[in-house]
């Protein structure tokens, strides 16, 4: 049921299904005009991007996008009350559906796509009334509440259409259309005629809308602050004879201005399709003219054209308002999209913002490990236990010898006379899958491993078969026999937590050792699986967030990070020691070509 009044009460958070930029940027820029100091759009579950870009009044604002209901943070979908469909005709029930199991405080939503299925449309009205959420639709344009609400394309996509419609106070004419072209142009209508509207409702002009007439009309009844009513109708359905029946039975009372289009059918000898799929006369009580007949004699005032149904609406008496916002809103044409957009940090006023608080307190407070994870994790971290095995790595992976690739190429590049920036970009150009890159690459095993549901042996035959070496597992001087000191120490983190994608890289490691006794976990692998079982446990992240940290390299990252300090000390070492160009002798280059048969 269409609840005026608890549409009107409720937090207004909203969810698209599917994306549509320039219906999305009207209701920004409606709740902007009226005032209203945040968004209520929340969300936007499509593909693509992970955020879209927007403008609230001038500011530019970011929306999430998730890829499905699932991926909506659980706070997220608990606050969200309504939602707009914007999905293909084709997609709507299964959309819808999905949106209403996804989302327990659902009060309603509208529904944007035409050609739904109409019995679809039936199936929805259905579930929609054995949950108490209402839909608007299919193929509505949406409705609005001035001052307060606006769901759909209802009023005009352009700020300016917004700003002329006199949108941001509430009035006391209530609109009800059949068609969402003549829906804007009735508000344009009334606004033009110095009226303001109470709320408008685009039924939509597929052949069952899912809230139907008689629904807006008794949420109008109802509303204190509507006087009239203005209806648009066209040929083709019935709906119009049970506004007729609660006229005469007095539980419709206020006045109603109307209008059914569709006379032109009667030259026809049969009645012709419209552009709606309702918009047709299947029997005599679906003319335009049985329908107008009817609700003149159930008291309605009916103009004959158009025309005369414009002049009908100039007489509806309006109410004094105060004055309209829109009058001191700045122009809007300036508002330009920012080169790049960032969730880590920002300057306000001279002053430098990390996640939202001043550098030199978000320093004083913090240790550098806690400042590492949160900002390559975009938030700030909760819990002491990624703080404490943050710092821990940092430290643990600063060096490594001066025999590694990436410690040869700073030393090499530094004895060539090069400077520090330079040196050290050629060291860390060397990380990748053989050194210092599998990090990332064993973290995406793990999750693999876990989410699949494959026991150890199975996991390391599949990787037997396609030739393939476990990243996270091998190591060329520690063996089962005589384990990594520093891979003990590095499990030692998981005390205390169930640990799922340790104890599968272990069960992995008991498999390979069975091969071959260095194939064992090492530092790599240990990393990445009590990372990942604290990203889990202690943070909240599920798995599909645990992977899209592998997709960006989060766990590549920290290596990055700790390596370079043990490369500016190698390139400082060099520049103390100043022994020369470096330079391979004969002895230390092997030839490689192949002897001439």
């Amino acid at each position: 049921m269409f609840d005026l009044e608890k549409i009107i009460k409720a937090d207004h958070k909203v969810i698209l299904v599917g994306s549509y930029p320039a219906i999305i940027q009207s209701i920004l820029d409606f709740e902007y005009l009226c005032g209203q100091k945040k968004p209520s759009v929340v969300g936007i579950v499509a593909g693509g991007r992970k955020i879209e870009r927007y403008f609230f009044g001038k500011k530019e604002i970011s929306i999430p996008v998730f890829k499905s209901f699932s991926h909506i943070p659980e706070s997220i979908r608990n606050e969200v009350t309504f939602m707009l469909n914007v999905s293909s005709g084709r997609r709507v029930f299964t959309s819808t559906v999905e949106a209403i199991d996804a989302l327990p405080a659902l009060i309603g939503g509208v529904i944007f796509a035409e050609n739904t299925p109409e019995k679809h449309a039936l199936d929805l009205a259905e579930l929609c009334e054995s949950k108490n959420i209402f839909l608007v639709g299919p193929a509505s344009v949406g409705f609005l509440i001035p001052g307060v609400f606006k769901l759909g394309a209802i009023g005009g996509v352009e700020y300016k259409q917004l700003v002329e419609a006199k949108l941001s106070i509430r009035g006391n004419v209530a609109v009800f259309s059949a068609s969402g072209g003549t829906t804007n142009e009735l508000i344009n209508i009334l606004s033009s005629h110095g009226k303001k509207i109470s709320f408008a409702l685009h039924f939509g002009g597929d052949r069952f809308p899912i809230t139907a007439p008689i629904d807006a009309f008794m949420a109008a009844e109802k509303d204190p602050d509507t006087t009239h009513i203005v209806y648009f109708g066209e040929l083709g359905g019935v709906d119009e004879y049970a506004v007729c029946e609660a006229i005469q039975t007095g539980k419709l009372t206020k006045p109603v201005v109307a209008y059914i289009a569709g006379n032109v059918a009667e030259i026809f000898p049969e009645s012709p399709q419209f552009g709606h799929a309702k918009a047709m006369a299947k029997t005599q009580k679906e003319t335009a003219r049985a329908k107008r007949d009817a609700l003149k004699a159930a008291g309605v005032n009916v103009g004959e054209s158009f025309k005369e149904f414009v002049e009908l609406i100039e007489k509806v008496p309006s109410r004094e308002t105060r004055e309209d916002r829109n009058a001191i809103i700045e122009p809007m044409e300036d508002r330009r999209h920012a080169l790049i957009s960032t969730s880590v940090s920002g300057d306000k006023d001279g002053k430098v913002l990390v996640l939202g608080e001043d550098l030199l307190s978000f320093s004083k407070s913090n240790s550098f490990g806690y400042i590492v994870a949160s900002l390559f994790l975009g938030k700030k971290i909760k819990s002491k236990e990624l703080e404490d095995f943050v710092n821990f790595i940092l430290k643990l992976l600063v060096d490594h010898g001066p025999y590694v690739s990436g410690a040869v190429n700073t030393i090499v590049t530094s004895r060539a006379g090069r400077d520090l920036v330079s040196s050290l970009a050629s060291g860390i150009l060397t990380i990748g899958p053989r050194f210092g890159g599998a990090i990332n690459q064993a973290a995406a095993n793990w999750i693999e491993g876990v989410s699949s549901n494959k026991n150890a042996s199975e996991f390391v035959e599949d990787y037997a078969k396609r030739k393939i070496y476990i990243s996270g597992i091998g190591h060329r001087k520690y063996r089962s026999d005589m384990s990594d000191p520093r891979v003990s120490e590095i499990l030692t983190y998981t005390e205390g937590l169930d640990a799922k994608f340790t104890k599968f890289a272990k069960s992995v490691e008991k498999v390979t050792v069975g091969k071959k006794g260095n194939l064992i976990l090492n530092v790599d692998g240990a990393i990445a699986c009590v990372l990942l079982d604290i990203l889990h446990e202690k943070e909240g992240y599920s798995e599909e967030e645990l992977k899209e940290l592998t997709d960006i390299e989060f766990f590549n990252a920290l290596f990055v990070l700790s390596r370079s300090v043990g490369f500016i000390g190698h390139f400082l070492d060099q520049k103390r020691l100043d022994e020369g160009l470096f330079r391979l002798g004969e002895e230390d280059v092997a030839d490689a070509s192949r002897s001439e048969q």
